[in-house]
């Protein structure tokens, strides 16, 4: 295209400063679905209230879900069965060992109850500052993983570990008298007891691990990211939230988060450009002089 010119309080013909009015008249000329699939930046009260508004739902879907007791009692001993054929069923034995160490058990607790919380939207909001091209992708990965995690809720009702019949694990949380879970002591009745299939603090931490893996350059950091995950399966099972098989079931979860990604941006968010296109990436040119 030749180079446009505008109008001015100041005169007639002058040259554009740059071509903003080309590159938006390319992007007006896209189809509805390549337009839809281009990542754009990232809008902020737009993200918080997309954010506060998904997670209400979430809790709401996933707390509205029937208890049935029974049936997610019986599902906790078929898992519990299962793990033993499979050589797996210790979360017994890291349950009690762990709870013998008093301060280790509580800052676990308090791990479980609020750490995922502050993890997950501080990457988030890393995300939103630094790679505003890859944060809607991620972003997306984020919310189908943990809305496809409701059918599990829904369709394989679980107890807990420390909630099963003669089970014989510790309640951390009811012994040593904090509030590591909104499922136990004082606040139970405002959570769903049977959902522990699949475990999101596991979806939910391997997401900020595997993003700030992929794209952070500093060493150190990358280390972390890749322990933030580990460290939280050891926790959801030390104080017997989880078993085994709940974290498997919340990284199926991030698996089908990632395709929905994939198949919607045509790659996976790690590998989407750093910034949208067509975003400033210093300072404003300055309009030309008369």
């Amino acid at each position: 295209m030749g180079e446009r010119t505008v109008t001015t309080l100041e005169g007639r013909g002058q040259a554009a400063p740059h071509p903003v009015t080309e590159e938006a008249e390319d992007r007006t000329g896209q189809g509805l679905w390549p337009r839809l699939r281009t990542p754009r930046r990232p809008r902020f009260w737009f993200e918080i209230l997309l954010i506060a508004v998904s997670y209400w739902a979430y809790s709401l879907i996933r707390n509205a879900v029937p208890e049935q007791k029974a049936e997610a009692l019986g599902n906790a001993d078929l898992v519990w069965q299962l793990e033993h054929h499979l050589g797996i069923a210790v979360e017994r034995s890291v349950n009690h060992a762990m709870n013998s160490v008093t301060w280790l058990i509580i800052g676990m607790n308090y791990y479980y109850a609020t750490l995922h919380f502050v993890v997950t939207l501080g990457v988030l909001v890393w995300l939103y500052r630094r790679h505003p091209g890859r944060y809607a992708a991620t972003r997306l990965t984020l919310f189908a993983a943990t809305g496809v995690a409701l059918l599990g809720y829904y369709f394989f009702p679980l107890a807990p570990p420390r909630l099963m019949s003669g089970g014989r694990f510790v309640d951390t949380v009811l012994v040593h008298h904090t509030w590591g879970s909104m499922a136990s002591g004082d606040l139970k009745h405002m959570s769903n007891q049977y959902a522990a299939m699949p475990s999101m603090h596991i979806g939910w931490s391997l997401w900020c691990g595997l993003t700030v893996f992929a794209l952070a350059k500093l060493p150190w950091v990358r280390i972390l990211a890749l322990l933030y995950p580990l460290g939280t399966l050891t926790v959801i099972v030390a104080t017997a939230n989880h078993f085994w098989l709940d974290a498997v079931g919340g990284t199926l979860c991030l698996a089908f988060g990632l395709a929905v990604a994939r198949l919607w941006y045509g790659a996976l968010p790690y590998a989407l450009p750093r910034r949208v296109a067509g975003m400033a990436t210093g300072p404003a040119l300055a309009p030309a002089k008369p």
